[in-house]
């Protein structure tokens, strides 16, 4: 299977310069495209009698080697991959947009999501050294994968740092499991809460981050604009911002590698994550548990250690029913934490509840099978920084 290799690379002043170029050269790209696409559409709307083929990837490229080539010799300057790989992902951007699973594509602003991709002489020539065209050597702080010579590469950059990524082929490591099926619910209060009792919450240190972030914004908007303690600051949010993200990422991967490794059939819910985060005050505590972020790491752990995951239906009363007697209750408010089954009288955590539902459902499955058992896996590795405690347990 495929996986995606993301480290970050040193760079000199021509190197960052250089990359700089070839971001704002894909940019430029797009926004043409774009721009150009968008004036079709128009004028077939306007002019139904006269329409105008939509342009394709390749009908966009040899339009702008015709018209913006010419008249802009920096393209000349950065790798003709870049601006090929700009129009062919607008051109999948606007594939999306026509089947209805995404949006209107949106014009790319300098600084925000700056990317572009490489194709050609890619080599790998050490631990911590690649070769790209154009570009020419780059190092990166950790080692990089032997043995692999990848065809295509992205590079990116978050707040003032460059990153490397590609993809590269991975056997699945099939793991024994520990516990064969296991039911995960998602809250607010608390990330996951497994039907094994146990208890994930979610990283508290990002709320120290947030209200940091919030003083930085803040003074941000005192400065002047496009002074030098106005990109001073702008820099340092972003760099924030890129902490905060990272924190989300690492706990998130620990947490679904646990799961991954150790379980043999993961029951979760299919969310409406987007329906949930309209409810606006409980929009940030949501977004901060990064729900459709967890179902997605799940999908391709569990093909990555030999694991099966069961998605159940939203419209699952997993929180209204009761465990034990199967009991459905008709109405169960959100600040109602403690499930009490007026039938069969057991009382315990909403959650827990919820979990123990979704692995009965798992149970139920019929391609569910025994696994053999074993120790489980720590959550943290070892020689790992992270804390500890974040596992703790029902009584």
């Amino acid at each position: 299977m495929l996986l995606g290799f993301k480290t970050q690379i040193q760079l000199k002043n021509t190197q960052s310069q250089l990359l700089a170029k070839h971001a704002g050269v894909a940019r430029h790209a797009w926004n043409w495209g774009l721009g150009l696409t968008l004036a079709i559409l128009d004028h077939n709307q306007n002019h139904p009698e006269d329409k105008i083929k939509f342009p394709s990837a390749i009908d966009l490229h040899k339009w702008l080697v015709a018209l913006v080539k010419s008249k802009h010799p920096w393209y000349y300057e950065v790798s003709k991959t870049a601006p090929q790989y700009a129009l062919i992902h607008l051109s999948s951007a606007w594939k999306k947009c026509f089947q209805k699973k995404a949006g209107v594509p949106k014009f790319k602003q300098k600084g925000r999501h700056d990317s572009f991709n490489l194709e050609g002489k890619i080599k790998i020539i050490s631990a911590n050294q690649i070769q790209v065209p154009v570009i020419g050597v780059l190092k990166t702080y950790e080692q990089l994968p032997c043995g692999i010579t990848p065809k295509t590469l992205t590079i990116s950059r978050k707040a003032d740092q460059w990153f490397i990524s590609f993809k590269l082929e991975v056997e699945p490591k099939y793991t024994p499991k520990a516990i064969d099926v296991v039911g995960v619910d998602l809250g607010i209060l608390n990330l996951a809460t497994l039907s094994t009792k146990e208890v994930f919450p979610g990283v508290k240190k990002t709320r120290q981050l947030l209200k940091k972030l919030a003083r930085l914004q803040w003074s941000h908007r005192q400065k002047q604009l496009r002074s030098q303690n106005w990109r001073a600051s702008r820099i340092l949010i972003a760099r924030l911002h890129h902490k905060i993200a990272n924190i989300r990422a690492d706990y998130l991967h620990k947490l679904t590698t646990y799961l991954a490794k150790n379980h043999g059939v993961i029951v979760i819910e299919d969310l409406n994550v987007s329906g949930m985060l309209a409810n606006r005050k409980l929009a940030s505590y949501i977004a901060d548990g990064s729900f459709y972020e967890f179902k997605r790491q799940l999908e391709y752990k569990c093909q990555l250690y030999g694991s099966k995951l069961l998605i159940v239906s939203r419209w699952f009363p997993s929180s209204k029913t009761c465990h034990c007697c199967g009991e459905v209750k008709q109405s169960l408010s959100l600040c109602e934490r403690i499930f009490h089954c007026e039938k069969c009288g057991w009382k315990g955590d909403r959650d827990l509840n919820a979990a123990l539902n979704l692995e009965r459902v798992g149970r139920a499955a019929p391609e569910v099978t025994p696994v053999d058992k074993k120790e489980p896996t720590p959550l943290v590795e070892a020689g790992s920084q992270a804390d500890t405690s974040l596992v703790c347990r029902f009584e």
